[in-house]
């Protein structure tokens, strides 16, 4: 089984900034199907943002990270576990995922989201 986490702050859509997320839907993917899904809420101190040197331990086994915007030390952070850093303007959670699995999914540039003007260090 694949698992694909995708940020959702709101629990209804894909949201942005992965690293300070702490709501995930963990997506089970067996043999290109999604065969179920469920909510993982991080502590406070588990963010990506706040543990800079550990691998949030409930996402541990995720092979994917669909978000809306990511920094690139993230990107970075997340390849060097073996998991594929994935950035969408998809906002609908199931066809986020789908349009991954099916390749279909149109590829966002680390780094690049509209935050309305506020600074990402």
């Amino acid at each position: 089984i694949q698992q694909i986490a995708v940020t959702s702050q709101n629990r209804k859509t894909v949201t942005e900034h992965a690293g300070k997320c702490r709501k995930f839907w963990i997506y089970d993917v067996e043999a290109g199907s999604i065969v179920g899904r469920h909510l993982v809420e991080l502590g406070i101190d588990e963010s990506f943002h706040a543990n800079h040197d550990a691998f949030p331990a409930p996402l541990a086994k995720i092979n994917a990270l669909i978000s809306g915007s990511m920094g690139t030390g993230l990107h970075q952070r997340l390849m060097q576990q073996g998991v594929k850093p994935v950035i969408t303007v998809e906002e609908d959670l199931d066809a986020a995922v789908l349009g991954f699995l099916n390749n279909t999914l149109e590829p966002v540039q680390v780094g690049h989201h509209d935050c309305a003007g506020h600074v990402h260090h």
